[in-house]
């Protein structure tokens, strides 16, 4: 028979066909199943991309409206919101401590009597009298342990409930005494005292919510005789704006790139979030204090960062501005520009705060941060013409306060111990010239050395002041001078000065001490 007429050839070729096929369609199967996963891959990835854009877009949207979206929040937090309220907390049994377990039956002891005929005739009675009292053995043994374990089960039940109640009366009496304390602090708050002012304004800053990154820390000095607050806060570094500005997701290296966010945008960002931050700051303080304490603020805002250059840390200050609440509450935030609204108030802002490059603040700190003492009229005991060297360290100190509060600063002496050499600590009211001064006195017959002048300029840095002051009865040589003359903000006042000055304010003719020598010509 020919091959081509054999059935089992031909059934052996249609197998082998059949095979074939199948094998075609595993292997289209296959690369179908791959090429879906690989578009639900790169879909994946897209949609990755796309997440990554969404939060990119949203942290800067977040950022541009900082300011906008506190104002229109409108719940400033104010005494009445700091109130607690206690509610109690339900009373949750320990697991497996709420029910009593079931009492034993003596149904589930008591053993089966004899059946049948020889249950009728008596036989077995004697072995089933001893499974009776065996089980009833076992019974009350039962029942005792019952008994045991559900009065453990009652104590540790009421020892829990006890706990609970407690716990409660505890978190009561809390919120009372927290309650309590609020309205002392209300109340000593409306009279303007320092501490319940500066406290509340700790309480308004701290629970200011930002971004992620944002710092907290924050200090603040409350003047009662002016109502003036001082505010100085920690304002974000520069990495807190989105360095990207979108993501893509490139399929020929399966990577998600990030697109850059153009350095005059971002700059433009950071600048508007240090603004943004000063106005809110502001305008928090003030819807806080509804009880119209705070008449004015002046606000310092600096970054907390690493000098580059130096790698030492650096506190600069980057925003500082001063407005009244009047003034303040002319503005209509929800509308301004916030870099153009500082403009307009008393404020002056980095020129480039990317750079971290700092601006002088218009107010420092109160003298509060010296060791303050009474002061002690030290004229009214002089003689017509008195040598200054003659007098005690402290009357010298005292009579130099006395020759700047004639100068027209607001001056008070500073105790004797861990004043880091300062005899005097004076504040220039001068709308312009406005600042802290340092005032240090040597009462001595020889040249004051170098090494006290550049003492006194690290003082003057430490104390952020706006300048320091060195007086003596006796003079200074050439090289402090010179010091003086390139720190910018040190001023040398030899005897000679004294003469001049304590003549022109206080009509008084001193001898300050020696002569100093003639100097040779350089």
């Amino acid at each position: 028979m020919a091959g081509g007429n054999d059935p089992y050839a031909r059934e052996l070729a249609r197998q082998a066909r059949e095979r074939e096929r199948a094998r075609r369609a595993a292997e289209a199967e296959a690369k179908k199943k791959a090429r879906e996963k690989k578009l639900a891959y790169e879909a994946a990835r897209t949609q990755e991309a796309l997440d990554r854009t969404g939060v990119a877009e949203n942290d800067a949207e977040q950022l541009s409206d900082l300011l906008r979206a506190a104002v229109l929040d409108g719940r400033p937090l104010t005494f009445d919101r700091l109130k607690q309220e206690f509610v109690p907390s339900l009373f949750v049994p320990p697991k497996g401590r709420t029910k009593a377990a079931p009492l034993p039956q003596w149904e589930e002891y008591e053993p089966e009597s004899p059946r049948g005929l020889l249950g009728a005739l008596g036989f077995g009675r004697r072995s089933y009298e001893a499974e009776v009292e065996a089980a009833r053995k076992r019974f009350d043994r039962a029942l005792r342990n019952h008994a045991r374990d559900e009065k453990k089960r009652v104590e540790k039940l009421e020892k829990a409930r006890a706990q609970h109640e407690e716990r409660n009366a505890e978190e009561a009496a809390r919120v009372e005494a927290w309650n309590a304390d609020l309205e002392q602090r209300l109340s000593a708050y409306r009279d303007r005292d320092v501490e319940a002012v500066e406290w509340f304004a700790d309480q308004v800053l701290a629970a200011s919510t930002y971004p992620y990154g944002f710092p907290k820390a924050h200090q603040v000095s409350y003047q009662a005789d002016t109502g003036d607050l001082l505010v100085e806060i920690d304002l974000p570094l520069e990495d807190v704006v989105p360095a990207a500005r979108a993501y893509r997701y490139v399929k020929t290296r399966d990577e998600i790139t990030p697109v850059p966010r153009p350095e005059k945008e971002r700059k433009d960002l950071y600048a508007s979030v240090l603004a943004q931050t000063a106005l809110r700051t502001v305008h928090e303080l003030f819807a806080a204090d509804t009880e119209m304490v705070v008449r004015s603020i002046a606000l310092n805002g600096h970054v907390a960062t690493i000098d580059r250059a130096t790698g030492r840390d650096v506190h600069p200050c980057l925003i500082t501005l001063q407005t009244d609440r009047d003034e303040f509450s002319q503005l209509v935030l929800t509308q301004v520009d916030p870099r153009a609204c500082l403009k307009r108030l008393r404020s002056l802002i980095s020129p480039n705060p990317y750079e971290l490059e700092p601006v002088r603040p218009l107010v420092t700190f109160d003298l509060s941060k010296f060791r303050l003492m009474d002061s002690l009229d030290v004229v009214a005991g002089l003689d017509s013409r008195p040598v200054l060297i003659e007098l005690t360290p402290t009357e010298f100190e005292h009579l130099i306060r006395q020759l700047f509060e004639s100068i027209g600063l607001d001056s008070v002496n500073t105790q004797p111990s861990k004043d880091e050499g300062v005899d005097a600590v004076a504040m220039n009211t001068d709308p312009v010239m406005k600042g802290l001064c340092v005032i240090q006195a040597k009462r001595t017959k020889n040249v004051v050395p170098f090494e006290t002048v550049s003492a006194l300029a690290g003082v003057v840095e430490h104390k952020r002041a706006a300048k320091g002051i060195l007086v003596t009865t006796s003079w200074f040589g050439r090289a402090s001078e010179a010091f003086a003359n390139e720190h910018g903000r040190l001023e040398l006042l030899d005897g000679a000065n004294l003469v001049h000055l304590f003549k022109e304010h206080m009509n008084l003719d001193v001898i300050p001490g020696p002569v100093p020598p003639k100097r040779r010509p350089q």
